[in-house]
């Protein structure tokens, strides 16, 4: 296995024993498969920071901890190796934990076991046990920022990402004033689904920035008196989002918005291809993040606008706050909330973020 970088960078990276590490690049056997492919993907780790390797000085370890859709884990991802660069003199080298399934005890153990780690950037449902691990991660000197969702009663030393309730609460007010100007009038709930309704579509589990963006969003559009019809992705799968939204769309005729709250990933496709079916039409959509979804519906003007934050931008607020929150920078580790970018076919990029 050929690479540059020394047994005791690898074995860091990989979060594995140097002895490990040699046995695996010296093919001496007696390691199981998956251990080999850890080592590999922490070469690949390496060669793709290899910029902030070269820069002297003491190298920080932060791992990125992110439970979420695969789409969603790889645009962290990039936009982590993109903001490291950044934060010359400092030299940071990132480890990468991504879990596109939703199981909680993987999380856990993974919290657990993160060795030779100086911080945390997680993105992981606000539940007991993943609070807990916050908590004991602090204790043993591990700072924790909270990406994208917070976990406000964990001992995390920052939340970076956008305020998630104003960003609900912007959604409202573009649909009610996209509506008021297309002339459909808006007009109380009834059991049959009055006209006027907004169909809202969210994941499944605990994850409080959902939580607070349909809070802001209903709190707003409540004045307005139309009806929320909710569609959740009990399968992350656009299959069943696509199922869910046709049978929401027979029961409830009045559905005239869509408001898309989470990261699924075809999600916004689903619901835009079970309007089609269902031969509805919609006088608005708004989705969040300029993604491989949601870019081209957007550019095809298929959904109306896109609220989105610079992921980079946040990845590298997140790591100035971890080295706050260990002294190696002035000021405290706490951020103020991105902004929220409305995103129009006329300012949208020619290519995804």
């Amino acid at each position: 296995m050929r690479h540059r970088y020394r047994i005791r960078e690898i074995a860091a990276q990989a979060g594995l024993s140097a002895a490990t590490v040699d046995r695996v690049l010296h093919e001496r056997g007696g390691v199981r498969e998956s251990t080999v492919l850890e080592v590999r993907r922490a070469i690949d780790d390496l060669d793709r920071q290899r910029s902030q390797l070269a820069v002297g000085g003491r190298t920080f370890l932060i791992d990125l901890v992110v439970q979420a859709p695969a789409r969603f884990c790889t645009a962290v991802r990039t936009a982590l190796e993109a903001a490291l660069p950044d934060l010359r003199p400092a030299v940071v080298r990132a480890r990468f934990h991504l879990l596109p399934s939703p199981a909680v005890p993987d999380l856990l153990r993974l919290l657990d076991r993160l060795p030779g780690s100086h911080g945390v950037i997680l993105k992981a449902p606000n539940v007991p046990g993943v609070i807990a691990a916050v908590n004991r991660l602090d204790r043993q000197g591990i700072p924790v920022v909270t990406l994208v969702t917070d976990l406000p009663a964990s001992r995390r030393v920052a939340y970076v990402g956008v305020d998630n309730r104003a960003a609900g609460a912007t959604a409202a007010y573009l649909i009610a004033q996209w509506l008021a100007s297309s002339g459909d009038p808006a007009s109380g709930s009834s059991p049959g689904g009055a006209r006027g309704d907004v169909l809202v579509v969210r994941g499944r589990g605990s994850y409080l920035g959902e939580d607070e963006r349909d809070a802001g969003f209903r709190a707003e559009l409540r004045p307005c008196g139309r009806s929320v019809i909710e569609v959740v992705d009990e399968e992350e799968q656009p299959s069943a989002v696509y199922t869910a939204t046709r049978a929401a769309l027979a029961a409830y005729p009045g559905i005239v918005a869509v408001y898309s709250m989470y990261a699924g990933a075809g999600g916004t496709s689903a619901v835009v291809n079970a309007f089609r079916d269902e031969e509805r039409h919609y006088a608005v959509f708004i989705a969040h993040d300029l993604d491989a979804d949601n870019t081209p519906l957007l550019r095809q003007r298929r959904i109306s606008a896109v609220l989105h934050h610079d992921l980079r931008h946040d990845l590298r607020t997140a790591c100035r706050s971890l080295l706050r929150a260990r002294k190696e920078l002035p000021g405290s580790p706490w951020a103020t909330p991105s902004a929220i970018q409305v995103i129009t076919p006329h300012n949208a990029p020619p290519v995804r973020f």
